[in-house]
Order: C-alpha cells, then structure tokens, then sequence
C-alpha cells in the first residue's frame, strides 16, 4: 500500500534525482565530450555499452554506460578459452571504471526516471533466478548509480553480503541518507576503494546462494 508520506518521500527523491542529474550534466558536459572523443579515436565505435537490466520491481530497462571493453565478448586466447572481463578491458576503460567516468551516461536513466542517484545496482537480468526472496527485495527501489553497498566495499565483499546491503536500503531509504551516500561516494571515488574483487578488475559473476 502506498501512503501518503511513500508518496511524498517518493517525490522529494524524483526531485532530488533530477536535481543532481542536471547538475552533474552541466559540471561534466566538457569531460563527456572529451571522454567521446577519445573513445571514437582510440576504441571506435560504439561508443556507449547498452544493456537490458531490471529496474524498479524487476520491470526491465536499457542502463546506458561508456563502453569500456572489446566489442566481442566471445573472443578467444591462445589457450582458446573465452576471455575474462579483466582481460577485455581496455586501457582507457580501466581508467574509466577506476575513475567511475563510465557511469556519467547512466545520468540519462536518472533523467527517463528509469534509475536513481542513489540506489542498488542495475544487475544483469539472469540473475533474478538465482536471488532468494529475500535478496530480490533489492528491487523494491529504483537502481543508483551509487548504493549503500557500493560504499561498504562495492565490488571487494562478498554477493551475499552485497544483496543484503542493498535489501537494507531499500527497507530505510531516505534523502537525508542518499544524501550521506552520495557524499560517501565522492570519497571512494578519490579513494580508488573497492573497484574490483581480489585479484581482479572486475566484480566476480553472481552464482545464487550455495
């Protein structure tokens, strides 16, 4: 059931969200461009990585980012294995992910209200069968291009752990603590804290509960 006071905080966030949006747009407009530039001259096209994940209550949308890998994922090494994540990265997408730069095109989910600032992370669709009912919960909030669990060790902690951060903000949500996280952000950013798993650049794949 949706009170009036759901309603009102719902509002004061899409607000808060548009805000910020427009904001960042405007701070990063020349470093968008230039980013663009780069990546036309040193990876080609295309430029932007689009792919389908589900949104609030699991509805699916296209998330938006800087494309930062090869372009085929289904490359192959000399061993003929498939290559890694981390071996796909490009050298300009590493700086880009490390940076967050890669995100500034999710500004524009933010803006179709498809996401919000603040919120769990956009998944891949496949994984919405491997979550437990409680860990789908996640879903009950808009996605952020920032979180609660992004701030509380991102990509360095384990999915269980991860799942049960992002539960836990959609249950206490509020501007004043989006506020908080948003600020918490900038810190890790500069911080360079938490971008990859042990050993890797990448988070490692959700496999469902063991």
């Amino acid at each position: 059931m949706i009170t009036p006071t759901k309603m009102k905080n719902s509002l004061i966030k899409r607000i808060f969200d548009v805000f910020c949006s427009f904001a960042c747009l405007i701070v990063f407009f020349i470093p968008i461009i230039l980013i663009i530039v780069v990546l036309l001259f040193t990876q080609g096209r295309p430029i932007f990585f689009k792919q389908l994940r589900p949104g609030l209550h699991e509805k699916p949308f296209e998330l938006i980012k800087f494309r930062t890998m090869t372009q085929d994922p289904n490359q192959f090494i000399a061993e003929n294995m498939q290559k890694s994540d981390d071996q796909r990265l490009t050298k300009i997408g590493k700086i880009l992910r490390a940076t967050s730069l890669d995100e500034l095109p999710s500004l524009i989910n933010v803006l179709k209200g498809e996401m919000s600032i603040v919120g769990p992370r956009p998944l891949l669709m496949h994984y919405l069968k491997l979550y437990s009912k409680e860990q789908s919960k996640r879903h009950n909030a808009k996605p952020g291009i920032t979180g609660w669990a992004q701030i509380n060790g991102r990509n360095s902690i384990k999915w269980e752990i991860k799942l049960k951060l992002d539960v836990w903000y959609t249950e206490n949500q509020s501007i004043l603590l989006d506020i908080k996280i948003l600020l918490l952000t900038f810190k890790k950013v500069f911080l360079r804290e938490g971008i990859g798993s042990p050993g890797e650049s990448t988070g490692q794949e959700f496999k469902g509960q063991k």
